[in-house]
């Protein structure tokens, strides 16, 4: 991203910044269910199941924040024909799908 605020353009034809984004879009929406789905172990393992929620809306909430500087990251990348993985938003991800495993297990585990 520019100082104006525009996004960088490509000309890459396949859209492989696009397509990226719309694939962390429909992580936040899975994220955004899976938390939702959450939701209907609250009367059976109690308040616990709300850091599970939280989990999933906060990592929802951050891949939805920084879609668009990842977007023009990528944009750039494709276009100078330099474009490098986004190793921290992949290891952030896995750390907290691993923490909410982790959880869902202490959850599941504690109530019984």
């Amino acid at each position: 991203m520019n100082r104006s605020g525009a996004v960088p353009t490509h000309n890459d034809s396949g859209l492989q910044p696009e397509r990226t984004i719309m694939a962390w879009g429909r992580t936040t929406m899975s994220l955004c269910v899976a938390g939702l789905i959450f939701l209907r172990w609250l009367p059976h393992y109690g308040l616990s199941v709300l850091l599970m929620v939280a989990l999933c809306l906060s990592l929802a909430g951050g891949i939805y924040f920084t879609q668009r500087k990842r977007y023009a990251r990528a944009s750039a990348g494709v276009r100078d024909e330099r474009i490098h993985a986004d190793a921290v938003a992949v290891t952030s991800m896995t750390a907290v799908v691993f923490t909410l495993g982790v959880v869902g297990i202490i959850v599941v585990l504690g109530n019984q």
